[in-house]
């Protein structure tokens, strides 16, 4: 989960680096006591480089992996019958939603479609949570594979292009 608030947090940072210590107030600056090392474990000094390093379209990419993951999860939960796994991915699955809902540039005509789309998102999840309904959390993962999808070949187009200039 810390890989997933860290991203939200950087990407509600835009470009500018952050640096969460408890109880401290995030900082846009990158963190000077190398705090991520707290971790103790490689991988996920990695990881947090990885987010901390990461662009805009790079991070948009990351949370559209966490959504299709913790659906993933979720799905799993209510299949294995855990309430509390199926009801916690569910609910980190919102998170993200919510993100792209409140960053979403409303002067585009696109983000007004993707805002819908999020929002129905975000309603079906709350439906099957309520009724842990697998074929909803396979709707609502449809969706967010598609969109991942989309978002990644775009990023991929994007660096093409810059690179020919």
């Amino acid at each position: 989960m810390t890989e997933i608030s860290q991203a939200i947090k950087s990407y509600q940072q835009g470009m500018g680096r952050i640096c969460t210590k408890p109880g401290n107030i995030v900082s846009p600056k990158p963190c000077a006591d190398n705090s991520f090392r707290q971790y103790g474990n490689p991988y996920q000094q990695y990881r947090q480089n990885a987010i901390n390093t990461a662009s805009p379209q790079e991070l948009t990419l990351m949370l559209y992996n966490g959504l299709v993951r913790f659906l993933k999860l979720a799905y799993q939960g209510i299949e294995e019958k855990n309430v509390e796994k199926a009801n916690n991915n569910i609910i980190k699955s919102q998170n993200i939603l919510i993100e792209f809902m409140s960053t979403l540039d409303m002067q585009y005509e696109i983000s007004e479609e993707l805002f819908l789309l999020y929002e129905y998102m975000n309603r079906r999840l709350l439906e099957a949570n309520f009724k842990k309904d697998l074929t909803i959390i396979e709707e609502v993962t449809g969706y967010a594979e598609e969109l991942r999808d989309t978002w990644e070949k775009a990023v991929k187009l994007a660096k093409q292009q810059d690179a020919v200039r």
